[in-house]
């Protein structure tokens, strides 16, 4: 029995992308909002690296809540091990992406003088690709293996 084309891997991953986008775009909302609060002139004023990490940390602890009970679901019920060792994989490897997004910050807005929002945008999206790769291939596997049953969401 064939499967069907819109319930094959590749169309499964694509699911799990648009979903993971778009809980991303709720951590940009969380990040650009945090971000603001503390690194503004006229509200907390901090250091323009330590205001991104706190941000980012932020918004890292938003999207991981909801790739756990929405994006990879059926990935996360079928997972070895439970959600503080996924919690700590994804930190591992959003944490490169936030040391990432520190040095495009910095990039696009220290050297190359864009809008701080505008700059931390562009190193938002930059690092959504490093961390949906990273974290379907080792945190919430994207696919499945002999004995465990297919991603279906």
């Amino acid at each position: 029995m064939s499967v069907p084309p819109w319930k094959s891997e590749w169309w499964l991953r694509i699911g799990q992308f648009i979903k993971f986008c778009v809980v991303g775009g709720s951590g940009v909302l969380v990040d650009m909002t945090v971000l603001y609060l503390v690194a503004d002139p006229t509200t907390l004023a901090w250091n323009l690296t330590a205001a991104k990490v706190c941000s980012a940390e932020v918004a890292l602890l938003n999207n991981f809540l909801w790739n756990e009970v929405w994006t990879f679901r059926c990935a996360a019920k079928c997972a070895r091990g439970g959600w503080m060792r996924r919690l700590v994989g994804f930190h591992a490897i959003c944490g490169v992406g936030i040391g990432l997004a520190v040095l495009f910050l910095h990039l696009f807005h220290t050297w190359l003088g864009f809008n701080l929002y505008v700059a931390n945008l562009l190193s938002i999206l930059l690092v959504t690709l490093w961390n949906f790769s990273m974290n379907a291939a080792f945190n919430w596997r994207v696919g499945h293996s002999v004995g465990t049953p297919p991603l279906s969401d």
